[in-house]
């Protein structure tokens, strides 16, 4: 059942402005999620660690901006949904974005904000990384039993002549091919790579860093790689076996797998021919291909639908009945949903990393990659759990204190998905999308 409030929920002031969100309707703004995302940065530190991680190389005495006013700027409209520095010349005046970065008076401007982008370093990108593991480390009060590590490519379109930009024949169209790394809905890594490469490309760099990393924290946490058969490579196995690291991967079916699972596959196909229903069995097998180093366990589900027959395998160090681990495979759909989320809900694109890079140069392109990145944390964390009012604090005062509601976790503070939350905002937007209900 919908509970209903018309208490206005306050926020922390800014330089004397009030901050309200309230349910009467009067002018709104689309944009008082920004308002939600402070008061999670407030919790998480986020963006002040990253800032610290970036060099600036400006004079002092004549900035106006500081590099975590701008990186906040540029963040949460990018949580918002506004992808383009363009936006930010009408965005600058939004009195609910500049409550939420923290100021009272005009904000950066579209060239201010490229400026900014295009002085990133390779260096600094390097520390952002190592900022967003670390958060999620902290995101535990104590070291879980066991964390899996979902690792994932996508297309990422490119808009021009970008350097580094190939046709990619399974998307049918030209794109880079970024490599993800997810725990949950926790983005652990964004990396740009052109798409003329092997899909599973740097991802054993990529796994040794953040292994190394989790180890320093955690060195008593089980930790497993799971991902699609385009990462089953003999490389990653044998180095996964050597260091204590579990793993399930997609195999790609061939001739010599599908002459050991036929007997299943007639087995389940006798079933259906008696059930008219679809049927599903598994089994396992031990198997190597020819580049492998030697023999692994491969887990075979037969299935028979009314389509045919549809055989899946397996390759995995773990224990446990094939069924259970088949389906602790499958598991790693939710990482997908977290990829394909800007294309089901298209007033929130840019949510997860860079799917339009529009840059013209390759290291422009990889901050474009990386710069989505702290945004995605922030929303993922503003959406867990319901949203509570306490007259008696603000939001943010309530959020820092409120951790008693998960034992392990520190991000379970109450808050409501973005497009969710807040009905009106007491703060006019004039130039924005506002009106009268």
């Amino acid at each position: 059942m919908t509970i209903c409030t018309s208490d206005p929920i306050r926020f922390q002031g800014v330089k004397g402005r009030k901050v309200e969100a309230v349910f009467s309707g009067q002018t709104i703004t689309s944009d008082g999620g920004g308002v939600l995302l402070r008061a999670t940065d407030g919790v998480l530190r986020l963006l002040p660690r990253v800032a610290r991680s970036f060099a600036d190389s400006r004079r002092r005495a004549s900035c106006a901006h500081s590099i975590e006013n701008l990186l906040r700027q540029r963040v949460y409209a990018l949580a918002l949904g506004y992808e383009d520095l363009n936006d930010h010349d009408q965005l600058r005046h939004d009195p609910a974005l500049q409550t939420a970065v923290g100021r009272d008076v005009e904000m950066a401007s579209a060239s201010t904000l490229c400026r900014f982008e295009n002085s990133v370093d390779a260096k600094s990108l390097w520390s952002l990384s190592s900022v967003l593991v670390d958060v999620f480390i902290d995101s535990y009060k104590k070291a879980p039993e066991e964390i899996i590590l979902d690792f994932d490519a996508t297309d990422d379109a490119v808009h021009g002549k970008q350097e580094g930009r190939f046709f990619h024949g399974y998307y049918d169209h030209y794109c880079f091919l970024p490599l993800y790394v997810f725990c949950g809905e926790h983005l652990l890594a964004a990396y740009l790579r052109p798409s003329n490469i092997d899909g599973a490309k740097h991802s054993l760099g990529i796994l040794g860093l953040l292994v190394k990393r989790l180890r320093e924290a955690w060195p008593k946490t089980r930790i497993i790689v799971r991902a699609d058969s385009g990462f089953c490579r003999w490389k990653l196995m044998r180095w996964c076996d050597n260091h204590g690291i579990s793993y399930i991967l997609g195999l790609a079916k061939n001739a010599n797998l599908l002459r050991k699972a036929q007997p299943l596959l007639d087995e389940v196909h006798e079933c259906f021919l008696q059930t008219g229903r679809k049927q599903k069995l598994f089994d396992e097998t031990q198997y190597a291909a020819k580049t492998w180093d030697t023999k692994r366990r491969v887990i075979i589900k037969a299935e028979h639908l009314e389509k045919g027959s549809n055989p899946r395998f397996v390759v995995t160090n773990l224990s446990g009945s094939p069924e259970q681990l088949y389906k602790n495979y499958c598991a790693r759909g939710e990482m997908e949903n977290r990829i394909k989320e800007p294309f089901r809900r298209p007033h929130q694109l840019q949510q997860v990393a860079a799917q339009s890079i529009s840059c013209a140069a390759v290291g422009s392109g990889v901050h474009a990659a990386q710069r989505h990145t702290p945004q995605s944390t922030c929303r993922n964390r503003t959406r867990p759990c319901p949203l509570r009012h306490y007259p008696s604090e603000t939001f943010e005062n309530r959020c820092f204190c409120d951790t008693k509601h998960s034992p392990d976790r520190l991000d379970a503070f109450g808050i409501l998905p973005l497009q969710n939350t807040l009905s009106s905002c007491s703060i006019p937007a004039p130039g924005r999308v506002d009106r009268e209900q």
